[in-house]
């Protein structure tokens, strides 16, 4: 399958053009947790391909997560998460938007551009250099019209050939 990724940043904090605020509370996630990462890394991404690290030790995930620089940040409606973003600041090259997403229940609801501004906001908190994302053709239709919207621009794309399963693996083993 022929998969497009795009590469998009922000040079300066004043290009963020916030999102309406939506009626969700988003929260940094102050401890590190690879139980409650793992489950929103496979309930947001479930449906968009998202394997990298489906193969991941628990050992694993405690030291990606225990770096310095790494944060996530989850978006919280009456109490439920539906969406969250993993910031990395430990590349040494400004800010990346690791991972973002929402819950599929969520998508489309005015919670991803809200929860992006929060996102690029820490991130400008953590940085003066540049935040900085990539997404590709797999990920959710939103994605970077979303990321565009916020104010990031384009500055790579790349095309490449790449297996992909007919199906999305979905949030869990056998969910489907």
């Amino acid at each position: 399958m022929e998969i497009t990724t795009w590469y998009l940043q922000q040079t300066a904090a004043d290009q963020l053009r916030s999102a309406t605020p939506a009626s969700v509370t988003c929260i940094r996630s102050e401890l590190v947790s690879p139980e409650f990462n793992r489950f929103l890394y496979t309930a947001v991404g479930g449906e968009w391909h998202w394997t990298d690290r489906l193969g991941w030790s628990w050992r694993q995930w405690q030291k990606w997560l225990d770096r310095p620089g790494v944060e996530t940040w989850v978006a919280y409606l009456r109490g439920t998460p539906v969406g969250y973003t993993e910031l990395d600041g430990a590349t040494g090259d400004g800010v990346e938007i690791a991972y973002f997403g929402l819950l599929p229940s969520y998508v489309g609801k005015g919670i991803g551009g809200h929860l992006l501004t929060v996102a690029l906001r820490r991130a400008w908190e953590l940085t003066s250099e540049r935040v900085w994302v990539h997404t590709c053709s797999l990920d959710g239709p939103a994605a970077l019209k979303n990321y565009q919207s916020r104010g990031m621009t384009l500055y790579r794309t790349e095309t490449t050939d790449e297996e992909v399963a007919a199906t999305s693996p979905g949030p869990w083993p056998g969910a489907r």
